[in-house]
């Protein structure tokens, strides 16, 4: 299993650098050219979210983006560490709260219109999103 790991400030113009250098690591790893389109998108959709989510929570430490190669899988996580509504938890973020709210869940199911397989975890400490695309070997050549 290989894993490249990124960090960067919460600034939206580092969001391309991370699709950029997903895309390249996904090409390496064996995806699909046809799904890295899609694969640019989602990954921009989610470092675009966890740099958002930082700079309304005033979160100073860095979006962290994982790209792991596993076999017959590649998979990438954004990770965020801005504390999260706890279902059941306040609910008095009012207006303002709740536009966060909704632009959340858009950008969510953006996400999960592009990737078919994605995860999202979130706490008071912070939230993950894994997603995961298949893997074909590189092709051996024939003599």
């Amino acid at each position: 299993m290989a894993t490249v790991e990124l960090r960067f400030s919460a600034l939206p113009e580092h969001v391309r650098t991370a699709r950029l250098v997903a895309a390249a690591v996904a090409r390496r790893a064996g995806v699909d050219e046809a799904v890295l389109d899609e694969l640019r998108l989602a990954v921009g959709e989610a470092c675009s979210r966890a740099v958002g989510l930082h700079q309304i929570s005033g979160v100073t430490a860095p979006v962290k983006v994982a790209l792991i190669e596993e076999e017959k899988q590649f998979s990438i996580e954004v990770g965020d560490e801005a504390p999260h509504a706890v279902p059941g938890g306040d609910t008095s973020a009012g207006q303002d709260g709740d536009a966060e709210v909704e632009e959340d869940e858009m950008g969510l199911a953006v996400i999960s219109g592009l990737v078919d397989d994605v995860e999202v975890t979130t706490g008071q400490n912070g939230g993950l999103i894994r997603m995961t695309w298949p893997t074909t070997p590189p092709a051996t050549a024939l003599v």
